[in-house]
């Protein structure tokens, strides 16, 4: 939860409790009573959104890393492959550059594409790697790599569209609780007019705390002495 959310949840929860501590002002069915139930109704589906978007958030890291692996043993069996096929060009001229690697820093699409294209080129001449000490299974080697990485990228993916629609949601929750301390505000402040000491609390309660500014000023140089 982002720091700007999380000083507005702060805030209802030091309202609720206000209204817990102070439940006794406010009869039953009254609408401050209502909003305040409401509020706490609020509060618990912020707090379960904010699990799932931690929960999403570390998906969507756990993603991240399950993609770098998978895409380092698919170029791994790529790289075997390409070697090899250097080799065999030796006295069959043009087998490089069916297997030649893509750039090093090509995205996952075209790693994917060549990959597929390896794939398809080595079936005809599987035996002829394995004449060259390549495993009898490269082929489901290479494939199987392909499919992880295929996988690892829509685990990902799918990860960050619920990371971002969990915050979304989160936000939409905070903002609904902080409409309900809206309308309690002038309530709050009519019933406890003559008393100075519940509004100081009521203040406090619904006051939320702004982050301390940074000093970007560059620091002031010290004067050199002069002699």
């Amino acid at each position: 939860m982002k720091d700007s959310l999380r000083r507005r949840y702060e805030m209802l929860l030091r309202v609720r409790d206000f209204g817990v501590q102070y439940a006794t002002f406010f009869l039953a069915n009254t609408l401050a009573h209502l909003l305040f139930i409401e509020l706490g109704v609020i509060i618990g589906e912020i707090e379960q959104l904010a699990a799932a978007q931690q929960s999403n958030s570390r998906g969507a890291r756990e993603g991240t890393t399950n993609r770098g692996e998978s895409r380092t043993d698919l170029r791994e069996e790529m790289e075997a492959m390409s070697a090899t096929a250097r080799a065999m060009a030796i006295s069959t001229p043009g087998m490089e550059d069916k297997f030649r690697m893509p750039r090093g820093n090509c995205n996952d699409v075209d790693l994917l594409n060549a990959a597929r294209a390896f794939a398809a080129d080595a079936l005809p001449l599987k035996d002829e790697f394995i004449r060259h000490e390549m495993p009898e299974d490269f082929l489901d080697r290479l494939n199987a790599a392909i499919v992880a990485l295929e996988q690892a990228i829509d685990r990902q993916q799918r990860s960050r569209r619920s990371q971002v629609s969990s915050t979304s949601t989160l936000d939409d929750a905070v903002e609904r609780g902080v409409n309900k301390v809206r309308q309690l505000d002038p309530i709050v402040r009519n019933k406890f007019r003559d008393d100075p000491g519940k509004l100081a609390e009521w203040e406090n309660a619904r006051h939320t705390t702004r982050a301390p500014l940074t000093d970007t000023k560059p620091p002031t140089p010290t004067p050199t002495p002069t002699t």
